[in-house]
């Protein structure tokens, strides 16, 4: 049952990290894989800058979005200057 938790709140915090960052869209196993990483990303700077947005599922979901922008401005920092 954890594991159909972790990959709803990735899907919807890569979802709502691509909206709000409005860059290419990646389907929905890439929204998965970019918000599962974006949680841990999340956390990570968050707790470096000793900020939290709750517990519980939105508090998940905004941490995984803020992490998935993160994730999704490297990637497009990376590919644009590929080109």
């Amino acid at each position: 049952m954890e594991i159909i938790v972790t990959l709803l709140i990735g899907a919807v915090a890569g979802w709502l990290g691509a909206q709000i960052f409005k860059g290419h869209g990646l389907g929905l196993l890439g929204n998965i894989v970019v918000g599962i990483l974006g949680s841990i990303v999340g956390y990570w700077v968050l707790g470096k800058l000793g900020v939290s947005f709750g517990a519980g599922w939105i508090g998940a979901i905004l941490t995984g979005a803020l992490g998935a922008i993160i994730i999704l401005a490297i990637i497009n920092l990376i590919f644009r200057s590929a080109k």
